[in-house]
């Protein structure tokens, strides 16, 4: 039953972090067309309003879940977390700014041992550190930018906001966490927002529904998941973002990797193939395990 929800919340991750990666795309696409905060602020209100009908169709003994401390700060650093994001995205290819984003579940390692007092396995630490020479390999010196400490902010906030999850109690509605963390969004994003505040096209607008619709999904996923297995188990999962953007990076940003950078992410990605897998894949012959 235990490898049973492993196993789940592995898949829920991986689903997850393809939302991710079109929402990557889509965020790609404005260009920087929409200032940060501002960009925050509005994706933020879209989402409260695609959210609100879902949460007054609760009971009203359910509306007060999650409005909590636990929510407000994790609401504090998707702020922050979405701005760094932005600035990563706009100026660094796809695949080197989620390289940089997939730092978050090295980050996670540590934090769940410290903070959660979990006790992870020695693979997870070995398959962890392959996956940390992998996005080494991918940011490289020559490949370096200044946006990239940018984006080691947005992993940052990822890492704590994941293991924030694993603090709410296990029955609170998922509506209800997505409300009150939504709505705990909004007054720092438009504080933040008035100072560098313009007119927004109609496009760019629809651009950022589309960002919303993505990162909603993105995030409930991502609470579902988490709150099915510890963080150590499936943090690796989230790796397979970074082989999608680059995916995407290659069919609509020409932004072709070279073979270091493609070494580099196999490392991050290959560590986190689900068990079962990597079995099936010792046991084929080796002339088959060429061709495959």
């Amino acid at each position: 039953m235990q490898q049973k929800s492993i196993t789940q919340a592995i898949l829920l991750l991986v689903f997850a972090n393809l939302l991710a990666s079109l929402s990557d795309v889509s965020l790609k696409v404005l260009n920087g067309e929409v200032p940060t905060f501002e960009y925050v602020f509005i994706r933020q209100l879209i989402s409260l309003l695609f959210i609100l009908p879902f949460w007054l169709k609760l009971p009203k003994a359910k509306y007060k879940e999650g409005c909590c401390m636990i929510t407000f700060w994790r609401a504090q650093f998707i702020v922050g977390g979405s701005a760094c994001a932005m600035i990563a995205i706009t100026h660094l290819t796809l695949a080197t700014a989620n390289a940089m984003f997939y730092v978050a579940p090295l980050m996670m390692l540590p934090m769940s041992i410290f903070l959660l007092k979990e006790a992870p396995p020695l693979s997870k630490y070995i398959a962890t550190g392959i996956g940390f020479i992998g996005v080494l390999i991918v940011l490289r010196p020559e490949q370096f930018h200044w946006a990239a400490i940018v984006a080691l902010g947005s992993a940052l906030t990822m890492a704590v906001c994941n293991i924030f999850i694993r603090r709410l109690p296990a029955e609170q509605h998922l509506i209800s966490t997505l409300f009150w963390t939504t709505v705990m969004t909004l007054p720092l994003a438009l504080l933040l927002a008035v100072f560098e505040w313009k007119a927004v096209s109609l496009v760019n607008i629809m651009w950022i529904v589309a960002i919303n619709v993505f990162v909603l999904g993105y995030h409930a996923l991502v609470v579902i998941a988490y709150k099915k297995s510890a963080v150590s188990n499936i943090a690796l999962a989230e790796y397979s973002g970074l082989a999608f953007v680059t995916l995407f990076g290659i069919m609509w940003f020409d932004e072709v990797p070279d073979l270091l950078t493609g070494l580099g992410i196999l490392l991050i990605v290959v560590p986190m193939m689900p068990l079962p897998w990597k079995k099936w894949l010792t046991k084929q012959k080796p002339p088959l395990s060429v061709e495959l």
